[in-house]
């Protein structure tokens, strides 16, 4: 199995660290050229460096519809076109109770994760050419496990937390970002036509 992106552009949004990263790594060796977004500067403009420069980077929002359809813009006029969505941009669920769970912190989750979602999907979709593909929203999605990645940092300090996690995962170990990577690229290419409408589950087989 191999395939490439030669001439292709994705978008990836949250592409600043973990699977976004690794991702924009994947596509990026693979021949894609690519519009790279997050909240924040940091660390956007190291996944920008690490994917060989001169791609698009920009600090948005995605909960914000009009930054978004402004990113569509944008990308189109830079890099002429687009082919693939791949929805990263997300707050990682915190295990609260409902009762201490705070409106701030729900906002957050709801504004980033399902708004930003349908903010990019929305803006994308008029711009999408033929034999395009978006992964996360409509057509394929990919639900991770247990990565290695910044963001579940808070989730799993400590040894101790971290071996507990692992007798609950068939192979016995979490995954990386790249391992989730492999499988958004595969997603967005050839290989893959057949599938719509699937939830591809990355987890070393948790159970």
């Amino acid at each position: 199995m191999s395939y490439h992106f030669d001439g292709k552009v994705c978008l990836i949004t949250g592409a600043a660290s973990g699977i976004g990263r690794a991702t924009a790594q994947k596509m990026a060796s693979l021949g894609a050229r690519l519009s790279l977004s997050y909240i924040n500067f940091h660390g956007l403009a190291e996944t920008d460096r690490l994917c060989g420069g001169n791609h698009m980077a920009e600090v948005f929002d995605v909960a914000s519809a009009a930054s978004c359809e402004a990113f569509l813009i944008a990308t189109i006029s830079t890099l002429g076109r687009l082919d693939f969505v791949f929805n990263c941009a997300g707050v990682n669920p915190t295990a609260y109770a409902l009762t201490d769970t705070s409106d701030e912190y729900w906002d957050k989750l709801v504004n980033t994760n399902l708004r930003g979602t349908y903010n990019i999907t929305r803006a994308a979709i008029p711009r999408l050419g033929p034999g395009s593909a978006i992964v996360n929203i409509r057509v394929n999605a990919v639900a991770p496990g247990y990565i290695a990645t910044p963001s579940n940092a808070g989730m799993v300090a400590g040894p101790a937390v971290v071996a507990e996690q692992e007798k609950g995962i068939a192979i016995g170990r979490f995954g990386t970002a790249g391992e989730v990577a492999d499988v958004v690229a595969f997603l967005f290419s050839d290989e893959s036509r057949y599938m719509s409408g699937s939830i591809v589950e990355v987890s070393g087989g948790r159970t």
